[in-house]
C-alpha cells in the first residue's frame, strides 16, 4: 500500500486535518519496534496495553501517519487519522484497498492443512500470476487485513488463510475478502471446547461461503459427511474432492515412498508427483490443482510446480541425519485427525525401525481424554515399533496403545526423550514428531541435530 491520506479519507469514515492530506503512507505496522519509514501505524486498545501510548514515538521515528481512536484523549501533533475504532478502520481500509488492487482472491479455511494448502496454491499459480499469500499465521481479524494491505498494486492473486476459534469469525473475514474461490480443507476437532461439536466446527468453517462472489467456486473435502448438508444449501458452484467414488474429483494414489507420492485424478492420464510425505497432503495438493485449473493454468505447469514444491517448516518436514536417521517434523500443530494421518504416513514407510513421538492435543475441552484414547486405538495393527508420549493428555494415548505397540514409553520431560533417542536411534531409524504448537516438540529435534 502506497497512498496519500487524502485517498484514505475517501475510502473510509475518518477525520484528517487538511494540512496532512498530501502525506503518504507506505505499508502498515502494529508494532512500533518493527516500524519501517512511512508506515501507517495502527494502535489497538488492548486489555493490558494501549497502543496509543506508542503513536507519538512512532511518528517521531518516521511513521507516515497513525490511526487514532476518537475516544482516546490527548492526541499528539502530527498526521493522525481519527477513527471511531482502530480495528474496524483497519478492516475497512483493507476492504477498500482490496477493491483498488482487484486481484482474484483464494480463501482457505479448515481444521488442518490450511497452511500447507496455501503453500501449494501459491506454488501452482506463481508461474502464471503475480501471487501473494498470507505470511505466517496472519489469519485472524487483524492478520487478514494486514495481509491485504501488504499486497503490491499489481498483485493478480491474493491467497488468504482464514482461522477462527468461534462462530462468526470466518464470516467477518470472508465478507472482508469476498473470495473468488473458497477452500474448506477438512473438519477436525480443533476448538471443540468453543464450538461444542464437529457439527459446530463444520458450520463455523462453512461461513467462508457467505462472502463468496456470486460466480465464485467452493472447493471442499467431499469425504466429510458433515459438509454435505451444508453444501446442499449453497447457491454457488461447488467441487468435492476425495477418495470416495461420489466425489466430483476422485483421487487415486498410485505409489508412496520416502521420496513422495504419485497420484492421479478421475480418469485422467496425468500423473502428479508430490515431493512430501502424507497421503492427506494429496488431498491438499488436489485442492491446489483445482484452483489452478479454475484459473486456466496448463497441466504441465501444475505438474512441474508440484514436483518442486516447498512448504512451510514443521509440516511433514524431512530432516536427514548421519547418526539418528530420518526425522519427520510435523510438530507445527495437531488434532486427533492430523495425528491419525501422521500415523498412517509413518506406517506406510519402508524402514526397519519406526518411532513416533506424540504430545498433547490442546483445546479439546471435556472430550480430550476420549480423543487421545482414540488416537491410541488407531495405533492397532500399525507397523510402528516404538511410541513415545509427552504431556498429561498424551498419557491416555500410551495407556491404550500399550497393548498394540511393541515398546510404549511416556516421559515427563523433553530432555528425557532426547537422551532416550540418542541411545536408541541409528542411521536406519525414522522418527516422526507430532503435537500441538504449545508442546514445541521441534526443540527435541533441535537438540539432536
Amino acid at each position: 500500500m502506497n497512498i496519500k491520506l487524502s485517498t484514505i479519507k475517501k475510502w473510509i469514515d475518518c477525520d484528517i486535518n487538511d494540512e496532512y492530506m498530501d502525506s503518504v503512507v507506505i505499508g502498515t505496522c502494529i508494532d512500533s519496534r518493527k516500524l519501517d519509514p512511512s508506515n501507517l501505524f495502527i494502535p489497538f486498545k488492548g486489555e493490558h496495553v494501549d497502543g496509543h501510548r506508542f503513536v507519538e514515538q512512532s511518528l517521531s521515528n518516521g511513521a507516515g501517519a497513525s490511526f487514532w481512536q476518537k475516544d482516546v484523549p490527548n492526541p499528539p501533533e502530527g498526521p493522525l487519522i481519527f477513527v471511531d475504532d482502530t480495528l474496524q478502520a483497519l478492516q475497512n481500509l483493507a476492504k477498500a484497498y482490496l477493491k483498488y488492487v482487484n486481484p482474484k482472491v483464494v480463501a482457505i479455511t479448515g481444521s488442518n492443512g490450511k497452511t500447507t494448502t496455501k503453500d501449494m496454491v501459491e506454488c501452482v499459480l506463481r508461474e502464471s500470476f503475480k501471487v501473494k499469500k498470507t505470511q505466517g499465521n496472519y489469519n485472524n481479524e487483524i492478520g487478514c487485513p494486514l495481509t491485504i494491505l501488504d499486497l503490491d498494486e499489481d498483485t493478480e492473486v491474493s491467497i488468504l488463510e482464514m482461522g477462527m476459534s468461534g462462530f462468526g469469525e470466518i464470516r467477518e473475514l470472508t465478507e472482508l475478502a469476498e473470495p473468488d474461490v473458497a477452500i474448506i480443507t477438512n473438519i477436525g476437532e480443533s476448538h471443540m471446547q468453543d464450538l461444542g461439536s464437529r457439527e459446530g466446527i463444520a458450520e463455523a468453517k462453512f461461513e467462508i461461503t457467505e462472502g463468496l462472489q456470486d460466480d465464485g467456486l467452493l472447493i471442499y473435502d467431499g469425504d466429510e459427511p458433515l459438509l454435505k448438508p451444508l453444501v446442499a444449501t449453497l447457491r454457488n458452484r461447488s467441487l468435492s474432492i476425495g477418495t470416495q467414488t461420489e466425489n466430483d474429483v476422485l483421487i487415486h494414489t498410485n505409489q508412496t515412498s520416502s521420496t513422495g507420492i504419485n497420484f492421479q485424478l478421475n480418469k485422467e492420464q496425468i500423473v502428479y508427483h508430490l515431493n512430501i510425505l502424507g497421503e492427506h497432503n494429496v488431498k491438499n495438493a488436489t485442492y491446489a490443482i483445482q484452483v489452478a485449473k479454475h484459473f486456466g493454468v496448463m497441466d504441465d505447469v501444475i505438474q512441474n510446480a508440484l514436483h518442486d514444491l516447498l512448504i512451510t517448516d514443521m509440516r511433514m518436514q524431512q530432516i536427514s541425519t548421519n547418526l539418528y536417521g530420518l526425522f519427520i517434523n510435523d510438530a507445527y500443530n495437531a488434532s486427533p485427525t492430523s495425528m491419525k494421518a501422521a500415523i498412517d504416513t509413518l506406517d506406510k514407510l519402508q524402514k526397519p525401525q519406526k518411532i513416533i513421538v506424540l504430545a498433547d492435543v490442546l483445546e479439546l475441552g471435556d472430550i480430550s481424554k476420549d480423543m487421545h484414547e482414540q488416537v491410541g486405538y488407531y495405533l492397532k495393527d500399525k507397523d510402528i515399533q516404538t511410541l513415545i508420549t509427552f504431556g498429561e493428555e498424551a498419557k491416555h494415548i500410551s495407556k491404550i496403545a500399550d497393548q498394540f505397540i511393541e515398546e510404549t514409553l511416556h516421559f515427563d520431560s523433553k530432555k528425557e526423550i532426547v537422551e532416550f533417542l540418542k541411545l536408541n536411534l541409528d542411521s536406519d531409524s525414522v522418527t516422526l514428531f507430532k503435537g500441538s504448537r504449545g508442546m514445541s516438540l521441534e526443540t527435541i529435534i533441535e537438540d539432536l541435530t
